[in-house]
């Protein structure tokens, strides 16, 4: 979410393709359109990638309307607009399968440090019911969400974008079931959150400004006590200027799949990067036309397919959709929506 944290600081179907090898022992894979500047129906604010238990994929800014959330694949449809609050600024989202076995979803709303639940879903797919899960007027935004499946717990991150970062200009908070908010620290630049499979790790990126300039992007990593809403053991998982040299290329949205790699947004390279749970950098999906990265999702009919989405290079005014299909491992989140459902 880059894009927008600076403007709030101012204020068809995708193929695989055959990977090639570059040195490094790291393998470039092409992405493929699947929403283009012609077919789409979101804005350039297109950020949220989510998937559902059936493998529906998801993102907001639908119809260049910042309170609303849209089905990408396998067709594009509004899910959701928030009416009653006309202000809302929705980005996370994610989704989760209650205790009755029926779905619901997540919503990251930026300008009411809120997390919005969506509840009971129609026969027409939408959601019958909004609420407020949780909300804390101390919370920068939230930005992106991640779930911790087991107990229900969502997991908050947020930035503050000035031209020489200080720690503050980042945060992560918690929000349990019971919609109690708590914050759980304070850093440079937070961006991208995301859960470890075994739900034991809690992942993080941090990124610093000096003088106007990106000059550090950094993951870290954290012991998760899901339960109790705990993190501790904070460590560098990632440090991209060691890394592959692209330290002032943002970390946007993280997904994680079920071998525990991490698919990552890079924000400004038009790029996916792939790292393994051990840290190291498996490969780059090469995006066609998106250049501002903004989140990603494995999704499809078994959860593997990648999708990833961000403002058009041809017509930066709207949103785009891009997607490989070949990926061997599927995605936590689609994962963790079957066994719950």
């Amino acid at each position: 979410m880059r894009l927008a944290a600076v403007m709030i600081a101012a204020s068809a179907a995708g193929l695989s393709s055959t990977a090639a090898s570059v040195p490094g022992a790291v393998s470039v894979y092409h992405t493929k359109p699947f929403l283009t500047s012609d077919t789409t129906q979101f804005g350039a604010l297109i950020e949220g990638a989510a998937v559902d238990k059936d493998g529906n994929f998801y993102a907001v800014h639908y119809g260049d309307n910042k309170a609303a959330i849209g089905k990408a694949f396998s067709s594009q449809c509004s899910l959701f607009e928030d009416k009653a609050s006309p202000n809302s600024w929705f980005n996370g989202i994610r989704f989760n399968v209650d205790k009755r076995g029926i779905q619901e979803a997540y919503l990251a709303d930026v300008v009411n440090h809120r997390v919005v639940r969506l509840r009971d879903v129609g026969k027409n797919g939408k959601f019958a019911h909004s609420e407020t899960l949780c909300q804390n007027s101390g919370i920068l935004q939230p930005n992106d969400l991640a779930i911790a499946h087991k107990t229900g717990r969502i997991f908050l991150s947020g930035m503050r974008f000035k031209p020489d970062s200080v720690i503050g200009d980042g945060d992560l908070w918690t929000c349990d079931s019971s919609g109690k908010a708590t914050k759980l620290g304070e850093f440079y630049r937070t961006n991208g959150v995301e859960v470890s499979p075994d739900e034991k790790t809690l992942y993080l990126s941090e990124a610093i400004n000096k003088g106007g300039e990106v000059v550090s992007n950094k993951i870290l990593a954290f012991d998760l006590d899901s339960k109790a809403g705990k993190i501790s053991n904070r460590r560098v998982f990632v440090d991209f200027a060691s890394l592959d040299g692209t330290a002032s290329n943002d970390v946007d949205g993280m997904r994680a799949d079920v071998d525990g790699n991490l698919y990552v947004a890079r924000w400004g390279s038009g790029k996916v990067a792939k790292i393994s749970p051990k840290g190291k950098l498996l490969a780059y999906f090469q995006l066609s036309n998106i250049k501002e990265v903004t989140n990603l999702e494995l999704a499809g009919p078994k959860g593997k397919d990648l999708f990833v989405v961000g403002a058009c290079v041809d017509d930066p005014s709207k949103g785009c959709v891009e997607r490989f299909v070949g990926n061997k491992s599927q995605g936590r989140a689609f994962a963790n929506l079957q066994k719950k459902n």
